[in-house]
């Protein structure tokens, strides 16, 4: 969970200059004792971070609605009319931009969010506070959507340990659980958009990608920070369930 700025945290601000404009000085925590030192550098990062002020001024819930616009100015995959799940969409920002790009305000697509938290209320977009990992969850969302989806898309990640390589092996089974998801819920010919992290076990992963879908990339967004491994996994095509659920071993008999 973000870290609150609490009134003992005292935060030094852009001053003004002698001709009355602010200087673009970099924000700095003065005193935070009410923080723990990995807390106050995730607060002092995310009061530098440029998109964090550029969502705020553009309405947008989360900077990472930047990494999903980039993909898909990219890749145009976002388009009037499609039916979009996003997983894990809390707080919104995903389903915000893509709720803009569907032109869900027009009567164009839909889109069904999906948490086990609550969202507020955007514009066109549905909201299914679930688990999607339980079995009855496919078929109720494809009886929202009135039938398969268009676009499946998580920018989910687990909750972390602080030991990398437990962590990272949570959030590629996390991915695989969502690739699962999709292959019951999409149509053919479907997207996939998933957040990924490098670690040295994605290369599993990519080839069940390329056995489900005819088109797979990876994307790292301007909007990601540079220190991060994060990356994007795109996939395009899908061949359809009955193909994805053949085993590679029994279609090779």
């Amino acid at each position: 969970m973000a870290p609150a700025c609490r009134s003992n945290d005292v935060i030094d601000k852009p001053q003004p200059s002698k001709g009355g404009e602010a200087r673009p000085l970099k924000v700095r925590l003065k005193k935070a004792r009410s923080l723990s030192s990995s807390s106050q550098k995730w607060l002092q990062r995310q009061l530098n971070d440029p998109y964090v002020a550029r969502a705020r001024r553009e309405g947008w819930r989360s900077r990472a609605a930047f990494k999903l616009i980039e993909i898909d100015d990219r890749l145009k995959i976002l388009k009037p009319g499609l039916r979009v799940v996003d997983l894990g969409a809390a707080p919104g920002g995903w389903s915000q931009v893509a709720a803009k790009r569907l032109k869900l305000e027009e009567g164009h697509g839909k889109i069904i969010a999906i948490d086990l938290l609550e969202i507020d209320p955007i514009t066109g977009v549905d909201f299914a506070q679930m688990d999607f990992l339980t079995d009855e969850a496919p078929a109720q969302l494809k009886a929202m959507l009135g039938g398969e989806a268009d676009l499946v898309m998580s920018d989910m990640a687990a909750n972390t340990t602080g030991h990398r390589a437990t962590d990272h092996l949570r959030i590629v089974g996390l991915v695989e659980l969502a690739i699962d998801f999709a292959r019951q819920v999409l149509a053919p010919g479907g997207a996939f958009i998933a957040k990924v992290f490098q670690g040295g076990t994605e290369n599993s992963l990519l080839a069940e990608l390329k056995r489900d879908f005819t088109a797979v990339r990876h994307i790292k967004p301007q909007a990601s920070r540079a220190d991060s491994s994060e990356l994007y996994v795109v996939a395009t095509g899908f061949r359809g369930w009955t193909a994805s659920a053949v085993d590679p071993a029994q279609a090779a008999d």
